[in-house]
């Protein structure tokens, strides 16, 4: 239900206004799966069958990339060690190992093995033993992945998830798939994970909702974008208190240290036109803190903006949304 009422409260901010022509006429499919609430509108005449396809999209992606599913490619490579994989789980991988690379390794999608010891990938949470991470960090760093071919290793106890721009990589096919149907018009919302097609169906902005890390349901700035994805990555998506120490422990994790990240960060947004980068950039650049996250967009400006709160409630948005993010409270920007 919570899911539900954070989605229908961001809904609600970026469908207002839209047009009411009779080419406007709007259509939404819903779904779960990727471990999320997905809400696909897409306005026009060709939209029934745009949607039908992005959806197809969407399903097929999650059968090939889930760990949760026994039967997908990934669980079989994790579970053999070596396997070849189909052409979009390749690429995905491949674009997982330039992301690697290009964050120093804070973007790493071979933490899967940290990811089950905490327990966040069954909900059987677990605060681990220091021989226990240390253990484990052994069999973390993609550096030990080799593809040769459509043929993908694991050496040395390696396991991979790519969740972590699985979803970035979704609503940008199904952005695809919806302008190869004819669709102009769309807005796919998959869970933090949003992308527009085009703008509004009256040729606005859509202006999309950056929520409140503190206040489930409320929101602590609003974006407007067009032909673009808004994706953040929050340590409140998911996380658990242990009962004996009253610690909270979230679901972002360090690779360097194996441990929840502690950069200062409560919530990153990344705005740019490829949402499988800003899946995996709204990841590294919360682990990296604001400083360093501040440099690295300084570099890679041209490739996207972002919206950083601080644990503190500080906001600061990089310079090219200075038109275009509005909040109640203070903005600091962030010059090149």
């Amino acid at each position: 239900m919570r899911k539900i009422l954070i989605v229908f409260t961001i809904l609600t901010l970026l469908l207002s206004g839209c047009g009411s022509r009779e080419d406007g006429a709007a259509s939404t499919r819903y779904l779960t799966t990727m471990d999320t609430v997905m809400t696909l509108t897409a306005y026009g005449p060709n939209r029934e069958d745009g949607l039908d396809k992005a959806q197809a999209e969407i399903l097929a992606l999650n059968a090939a990339l889930s760990t949760g599913l026994s039967d997908s490619e990934i669980s079989r490579l994790n579970e053999s060690g070596s396997a070849a994989l189909s052409p979009e789980p390749l690429a995905l991988l491949e674009r997982a190992l330039e992301l690697y690379d290009s964050t120093d390794g804070l973007f790493d999608p071979s933490v899967y093995p940290l990811v089950k010891l905490w327990g966040f990938y069954d909900k059987n949470y677990h605060v681990p033993t220091a021989a226990e991470l240390s253990e484990t960090l052994s069999r973390v760093g993609a550096d030990h992945i080799r593809i040769s071919g459509n043929t993908v290793t694991l050496e040395d106890g390696r396991q991979i998830d790519l969740g972590g721009i699985g979803k970035g990589y979704a609503s940008q096919r199904a952005c695809e798939i919806l302008r190869e149907a004819g669709v102009s018009s769309a807005l796919l919302s998959l869970g933090g994970n949003v992308q527009c097609l085009g703008s509004k169906p009256d040729g606005s902005d859509w202006n999309i909702g950056i929520r409140d890390p503190w206040q489930e349901g409320a929101l602590y700035a609003a974006v407007k974008v067009s032909d673009q994805a808004v994706i953040t990555s929050g340590g409140y998506e998911r996380y658990f208190e242990d009962p004996d120490t009253g610690v909270v422990y979230r679901h972002i994790l360090d690779p360097r240290t194996g441990r929840p990240a502690e950069s200062g960060l409560s919530s990153v947004s990344i705005v740019t036109a490829d949402g499988t980068l800003g899946d995996g950039l709204s990841t590294a650049l919360y682990i990296m803190g604001l400083e360093e996250a501040t440099a690295f967009w300084r570099t890679h400006s041209e490739e996207f903006e972002m919206i950083l709160i601080t644990d503190a409630g500080t906001l600061y948005a990089t310079e090219g949304l200075q038109n275009r993010i509005s909040s109640s409270g203070k903005i600091h920007f962030l010059s090149r």
